[in-house]
């Protein structure tokens, strides 16, 4: 009874460790030792299987989680090409084929929702592992120590990276209008822009624009 008693514990343990901190878990050495842990407790408990079955869930959404997040990073590391010169690939297309934003969505509403679609997407990639990173390093940069040991998530840069486009881009649309009119409705625009994304709650694209 004791013996279930603690495999129990030992299980809530695990089970929220997996979930809270996958990336823990990534090198094969972790993974060993979860798994050996995992057997001697499933040996608690041969009769009826519940804590194997249990495990077995839990090891499965570890196993997604890991794999999710190695896709996102490798989708991301297809888009961290070298910046290009953007105003020399304006000058050589023609002015036809040069599309400003209110002409591929002159509606603030839509804007803002899309814009939320994509913070959404990049907060639901920070994991508190990404958070602890910080601090590690920013210990080890008061303490005078090399962490190189530290994995990179990279999971806030591409946040902060995020911020920092969309703010060039608001600047570049608006700038690159010639007319003081037009430049005056782009201005309008991205304001109504920014006060429907006050009203969905999405400040961080609002503080972007502004």
């Amino acid at each position: 009874a004791k013996l279930k008693s603690f495999a129990a514990k030992i299980i809530q343990l695990l089970k929220e460790w997996t979930e809270t901190f996958p990336y823990d878990f990534q090198d094969e050495k972790s993974m060993k030792e979860l798994k050996e842990i995992a057997h001697r407790i499933t040996q608690c408990d041969e009769e009826n299987g519940t804590v194997k079955k249990i495990i077995s869930q839990m090891t499965q959404n570890l196993l997604m989680a890991l794999s999710a997040r190695s896709q996102y990073q490798e989708i991301r590391e297809k888009f961290r090409q070298p910046v290009t010169d953007k105003g020399t690939i304006l000058k050589t297309k023609p002015q036809s084929t040069q599309k400003d934003i209110l002409s591929v969505c002159c509606d603030p509403l839509i804007l803002a929702q899309q814009l939320t679609y994509i913070e959404l997407e990049r907060v639901n990639n920070i994991y508190p592992e990404d958070l602890m990173q910080i601090v590690s390093h920013m210990d080890s940069l008061d303490n005078h120590k090399c962490r190189g040991d530290v994995t990179k998530t990279y999971n806030l840069e591409a946040y902060d990276n995020w911020f920092n486009c969309l703010s060039m881009l608001v600047a570049t649309e608006i700038c690159r209008v010639v007319k003081k009119k037009q430049r005056t409705r782009m201005v309008e625009f991205f304001i109504d822009v920014a006060r429907e994304c006050f009203n969905i709650g999405n400040f961080n694209s609002m503080m972007a624009i502004i």
